[in-house]
């Protein structure tokens, strides 16, 4: 939602200010933003699940990602090729969603609370 965005660029800024190392970023509007000079990670629900998705989240200064869970090991090996500054996380075990990693609308849907 829109009207959250500059509540999340202030949260950015109090983070870094009280010392926090960097910031777990799903919603690439964060990026239009004033943001500090801090690391960039992206969670799970950025749906990492393509080579082009990696390659351009490292490209706007992510240095640490999560890939979606439904990877099998040639498309994490495609994404690491194409990825070298950037660390690959994956999950191996467990918390696998009843829907796609990154899809997570269910609960705005559902219950009008937001998806962020």
């Amino acid at each position: 939602r829109d009207h959250e965005l500059e509540g999340a660029r202030r949260q950015a800024w109090q983070l870094y200010e009280a010392g926090v190392d960097a910031l777990i970023v799903q919603d690439m509007g964060l990026l239009e933003l004033d943001l500090p000079p801090i690391q960039l990670h992206a969670s799970t629900q950025t749906d990492i699940r393509t080579p082009e998705k990696a390659r351009f989240l490292q490209d706007v200064g992510f240095s640490q990602m999560v890939l979606a869970r439904e990877l099998d090991l040639r498309q994490i090996v495609a994404i690491r090729e194409q990825v070298q500054q950037a660390t690959l996380e994956f999950f191996v075990h467990g918390a696998l969603c009843v829907a796609y990693s990154g899809q997570c609308f269910i609960s705005h849907a559902h219950t009008g609370r937001s998806a962020n």
